[in-house]
């Protein structure tokens, strides 16, 4: 007499070792993918950084370019040079830059003002990634760096006589007749210069 046997568990016992392989490795792929993400974040927090430390500094270099500007307003021989950032004396901005850098959760590594128009910053990010699958996410940093330029916005020609100020044309289409007796409506530091981050 032939005696069969029941197959209890059929094919579903081999599969069952691959479906727990796939679905592990789903999950790690899962896991790897948020490690990246948080890690894209952690960069774009510090280039966030960098960038507001560098137009920070170059704006209060701008703010005293502007009260040079002012103390010479009756001497527009002087004018063309404050303009150009050939000013000797001003102060580095370079704490306006660790300020804003704090101020985004990031510290400021390296500050340049390679002359009075331009300031270079690198920062970088106080906190990691975070723990993940990838190790070095759990003690890496991002760095970032941002160039921020300063750009004079007003032309003027020098007057022919003496007793009068020169017209300030600017880019904004408003042009500055200026008093010199009556000082009192001058431009702002935003109205002489522009300061923007560098391209490229």
């Amino acid at each position: 007499m032939t005696v069969r046997r029941t197959r209890l568990f059929g094919d579903g016992g081999q599969a069952f070792p691959i479906y727990i392989t796939v679905v592990a490795g789903l999950l790690f792929l899962a896991l790897a993918y948020f490690a990246v993400g948080q890690a894209a974040v952690n960069r774009n927090g510090a280039q966030t950084a960098a960038d507001a430390a560098a137009l920070a500094a170059a704006q209060e270099t701008r703010d005293q370019l502007f009260d040079q500007w002012r103390l010479d307003v009756l001497d527009p021989t002087k004018w063309q040079d404050i303009f150009d950032g050939d000013v000797l004396g001003l102060a580095s901005s370079c704490w306006r830059a660790s300020e804003l850098a704090s101020q985004n959760d990031a510290s400021l590594q390296r500050c340049d003002e390679p002359d009075v128009l331009r300031t270079s910053v690198t920062v970088q990010a106080n906190k990691t990634a975070g723990d993940s699958v990838i190790p070095a996410t759990s003690t890496t940093r991002a760095h970032a760096s941002a160039v921020a330029v300063i750009d004079a916005l007003c032309t003027f020609e020098l007057p022919g006589g003496t007793g009068t100020l020169p017209k300030l044309t600017c880019k904004d289409g408003k042009d500055w007749e200026l008093d010199p007796d009556d000082l009192t409506d001058l431009p702002g530091p935003e109205d002489l210069f522009d300061v923007h981050l560098a391209t490229g």
